[in-house]
């Protein structure tokens, strides 16, 4: 036993040092203002995200783009004027393995403004954000808290904003698959989700 220890102290480590990378804190653990690129089949979108205001939800969501979780998925709502969503489910309407919900940090101060990135979560579940993510299309205040719990925005998009505009813009309708009735008829997917270097 005591020849294979070795090798098995060797595994170990490794599996530690995965699950650690694999983790959004141990992400640019420096950089207060992350920037990942959407890359979708309408065309690419950056967004620069807040972790002084929104440390928990930026690092959960890194979390899923650093193991590859964004990838191959679908852009499954789309409301012009309103907002687009993704990250919930694959282009094979499976849904995006969760991890735990993370706490609501709709009080950070950052409001729910056109451009704007926030996480989705379940209506009367203030603390539900899990995977699914939405780009604000309006300055929509409904979503931002008051006398109950809103919608944490995490960032911003600073290129690409055409690119949701034109997203904005296709025939939409119900899809079987998924139940909804605002699933672009026309598949648009996210294609991958890319962290980009420190500046």
């Amino acid at each position: 036993m005591s020849r294979f220890l070795p090798l098995i102290l060797s595994i170990l480590i490794s599996f530690q040092l995965f699950a650690a990378n694999t983790k959004g804190q141990y992400i640019q653990p420096s950089n207060l203002s992350p920037k990942v690129r959407i890359e979708t089949t309408m065309g690419n979108i950056i967004i620069e995200l807040d972790r002084y205001r929104a440390k928990i939800t930026v690092n959960n969501f890194l979390g899923y783009v650093t193991r590859g979780q964004y990838d191959k998925t679908l852009i499954h709502r789309v409301e012009e004027g309103y907002l687009i969503q993704g990250g919930g489910f694959m282009t094979n309407y499976t849904d995006v393995e969760p991890d735990e919900p993370i706490f609501n940090e709709s009080g950070n101060g950052l409001k729910n403004k056109e451009g704007t990135i926030a996480m989705a979560k379940q209506l009367n579940d203030a603390h539900s954000a899990t995977n699914q993510f939405f780009i604000n299309l309006n300055d929509n205040s409904n979503l931002d808290p008051g006398s109950s719990w809103g919608y944490a925005v995490f960032g911003e998009v600073i290129e690409g904003y055409e690119i949701l505009e034109a997203i904005a813009q296709v025939e939409v309708g119900y899809s079987e698959e998924l139940g909804y009735t605002t699933v672009p008829k026309k598949m648009i997917t996210i294609i991958r989700v890319v962290i980009l270097d420190e500046e």
